[in-house]
């Protein structure tokens, strides 16, 4: 049986603790072993080493350098990330290495929450395998990210909240490696509801099973 750690915290309004109980369901559901945490600290365990996935789910958080570097190793030396919205991509603000790591970062949603479309890049790959385009309505991340992602979804800002974005092009879904470590990323998933959305929660299993070793 594959171990995954699911460690939560920050911004109630991502409802953290009740996305956990998501994760660890679903996670459940594929024949993982879960963990559930309230806190970083975890992240110093040397065990966490041999673990085959981790889960943060964790917006506008702080993290302390010891718990970065037990975490960084962990991928790096082939342990799975996994992570969607918020919870992966804008957890530690100021930690440019978890940014490094994870591929990208959020800077903004204009119109905070939005109707617009998920465009499958990549309809070869098992984790969008089967999809079609489909539309949604969530807060449309903007986000800074790595051009060596891998990206499997994306979507086009239409230009009428912010006027110099529209037509651009922003990756909502990619895969990437850190090390040794596949790390998966979807930017779907505000709130524990969301994941009642087929596609929001198909994207992030396929994915997490993807990510881990």
């Amino acid at each position: 049986m594959r171990n995954a750690l699911v460690f939560w915290g920050g911004w109630a309004g991502h409802e953290p603790e009740e996305c956990s109980v998501v994760v660890k369901e679903l996670l459940e559901e594929s024949g993982f072993n879960v963990r559930v945490e309230n806190n970083t600290t975890c992240l110093r365990d040397p065990a966490i080493q041999s673990l085959n996935l981790i889960v943060p789910v964790v917006t506008m958080s702080k993290i302390k350098k010891e718990d970065e570097e037990g975490l960084t190793s962990a991928i790096k030396g082939g342990v799975g990330l996994a992570g969607f919205h918020g919870g992966l991509g804008d957890s530690f603000r100021e930690c440019s290495q978890y940014q490094y790591m994870v591929g990208g970062q959020f800077v903004a949603h204009p119109g905070d929450f939005v109707d617009y479309t998920i465009n499958i890049k990549r309809p070869d790959d098992d984790i969008v395998k089967g999809m079609s385009d489909f539309e949604f309505r969530s807060e449309q991340y903007y986000m800074h990210v790595d051009p060596s992602n891998e990206v499997l979804a994306e979507t086009t800002f239409s230009g009428d909240h912010d006027a110099w974005t529209k037509g651009t092009i922003m990756p909502v879904v990619w895969k990437r490696r850190y090390g040794k470590g596949r790390v998966f990323y979807s930017g779907l998933g505000h709130s524990a509801k969301e994941f009642e959305t087929p596609q929001v929660n198909d994207i992030f299993a396929r994915g997490a099973a993807w990510a881990a070793r």
